[in-house]
C-alpha cells in the first residue's frame, strides 16, 4: 500500500475526529459522528483490503481514546474493524455500478447500522449495556443512521471536489 494512500486515511480520520470532537449536539443530544463517516468515506476513495485494516484500526483506537460508554474501549476497536471489513466488501461488490450519492447516502447508514449494531453486541458480550438493546438501537443507532447517511453524501462530495484540486492522486 503506498504511503500516501495512508497518509491521506489518517488525515482523513484525523479531520473526522477533530470534526466529532467539537461538533455540538443536534435534534435532542444527537451529532453526526464524524469519525465514522471519514472513515466510510476513506473506504470509498481508497477500497483496498488493506486501507479497510488500517482504517478500522485507527478508527477504532481513536474513538476507544474518547468514549463516554461505560467499558467501551474494546467494543469501539471491535465494531470500527468489522465494520470496515463488511463495508470494504460491499464496496467492492457495488463497485460494478455507478456510485451515485444515493448509493453513497445508503452505504454511510448501512455502515453506521452496522458500527451501531455491532458495537452494543460486543458491548452486551463484553461489559452489559446500562439499558435495553432495543432502546439503544431505536433512540441511538436508528437517528444517528439517517444523519450520517446524509452527512457522508456531503462529507464525499467536498473530499471529491478538493482531490480533484489539489491534483492527489489516490491508488
Amino acid at each position: 500500500m503506498k504511503l500516501r494512500n495512508n497518509i491521506f486515511t489518517t488525515l482523513l480520520l484525523a479531520i473526522g475526529f477533530i470534526l466529532h470532537q467539537i461538533t455540538p449536539g443536534i435534534l435532542g443530544g444527537m451529532k453526526f459522528d464524524f469519525l465514522l463517516i471519514f472513515m466510510i468515506v476513506s473506504l470509498l476513495l481508497n477500497p483496498k483490503f488493506e486501507n479497510a485494516i488500517l482504517t478500522g484500526l485507527l478508527a477504532g483506537l481513536l474513538s476507544a481514546m474518547t468514549t463516554t460508554f461505560p467499558g467501551g474501549q474494546l467494543p469501539n476497536i471491535i465494531d470500527k474493524v468489522v465494520t470496515c471489513l463488511i463495508l470494504f466488501f460491499i464496496i467492492k461488490y457495488l463497485s460494478r455500478i455507478k456510485i451515485n450519492p444515493v448509493v453513497i447516502g445508503l452505504i454511510g447508514g448501512l455502515g453506521t447500522f452496522l458500527s451501531g449494531i455491532i458495537f452494543l453486541g460486543s458491548a452486551a458480550f463484553i461489559t452489559g449495556l446500562p439499558v435495553p438493546m432495543k432502546m439503544l438501537i431505536t433512540t441511538v443507532v436508528i437517528p444517528t443512521t439517517i444523519i450520517n447517511g446524509i452527512g457522508t453524501v456531503f462529507i464525499y462530495g467536498i473530499t471529491k471536489k478538493a482531490i480533484k484540486l489539489s491534483g492527489i492522486v489516490l491508488h
